[in-house]
């Protein structure tokens, strides 16, 4: 059995749905299960139970002879949260109990860390252990993520193979449910929708144009391929970038979205809020080398075809969003 926590979320449920479509239907999912909204990713995927989060440990105790692998995504995202309690209870003590079981029972790891973990990027995007624990994250989810790999990283025992992947800005389809965390491509067809226009923060740094703010934005089905390919792989344990390898410009971002929808563009700007303006990336870009060196070899979406694909495939089908 495969467990996967977070399964009703964005990255988790389109995992169970890779996994499905790769013949894996003895699945383990883990949520809370106590919004509709986010449940209806579930929608026509195959799994043997359900589980609550707060069930799963003393479920690995009663059937862990029975689980090959756990994709541990599940994790309280909201970079603009600033509970540190909260983010040590769900992302970092929640982490640690599970790696425990892992390396009891043996059972092999993948996990969900952050790119939040880089900060403002002054050392660079780089997946190299030795600088794990200078990283200064910008906020408690980024504190949170760089916490538990340090954690991991200093573990004399460890699961018989652990990787812990840094996503980068992932978008595509299952996000609808994620509100002011969802991605950018997701606004701007929204506002497109509901406007005709588009608003993009502006710039407070004299460094960067309006609309210039970069990121490494990578498609949630590039993120599900790599991801599989680590759990066939099962080798080389350790933490790993999740993105491009290219930034790409919020201004290149709302542009292809318009023009995904056969529309003019029509853009402007406003101020970035105030609770986020100081702890705002203004550039992040993964260093995929890590990643190429163990053998992954597939190419990645462009920006411009993952935006196409997503909204032509699921955004302008039918009356709201199509689940991938």
């Amino acid at each position: 059995m495969i467990i996967v926590t977070g399964a009703a979320g964005f990255i988790g449920s389109a995992l169970v749905r890779f996994l499905n479509d790769a013949g894996h239907l003895n699945l383990i999912v883990v949520d809370e299960f106590t919004r509709t909204d986010k449940n209806r990713n579930l929608l026509n995927k195959s799994y043997i139970q359900r589980v609550h989060r707060d069930e799963l440990f003393a479920w690995i105790e009663r059937m862990h002879v029975s689980v090959d692998f756990i994709f541990h995504i599940g994790a309280r995202t909201d970079t603009t949260e600033q509970d540190t309690e909260l983010f040590d209870r769900l992302n970092l003590h929640y982490t640690q109990k599970l790696w425990a079981q892992c390396t009891q029972y043996q059972i092999p790891l993948i996990y969900a860390s952050s790119a939040a973990t880089y900060g403002l990027g002054e050392l660079g995007y780089d997946d190299n252990h030795e600088i794990v624990s200078q990283l200064k994250p910008l906020n408690p989810y980024g504190r949170s993520k760089n916490d538990f790999d340090i954690w991991a990283l200093q573990q004399e025992s460890a699961p018989p193979f652990w990787a812990g992947f840094k996503f980068f800005n992932v978008y595509g389809p299952n996000e609808y449910h994620k509100g002011r965390m969802a991605s950018v491509i997701w606004h701007t067809y929204r506002q497109i929708k509901e406007s005709g226009k588009m608003k993009l923060f502006r710039s407070h740094r004299p460094d960067f144009k309006d609309g210039e703010q970069s990121r490494d934005f990578i498609y949630v089905k590039d993120v599900l391929k790599v991801l599989y390919f680590l759990f066939k792989h099962q080798k080389d344990s350790g933490l790993y970038n999740l993105g491009t390898g290219q930034a790409r410009s919020f201004l290149d971002l709302a542009s292809n979205t318009f023009k995904s929808m056969g529309l003019q563009p029509e853009i402007s700007f406003v101020d970035t809020p105030a609770d986020i303006r100081d702890t705002y990336q203004y550039f992040t870009e993964a260093n995929m080398s890590k990643l190429r060196s163990i053998g992954y070899a597939e190419p990645f979406y462009s920006l411009e075809e993952g935006i196409e694909d997503y909204v032509k495939s699921y955004l302008l089908e039918g009356l709201g969003p199509k689940i991938y």
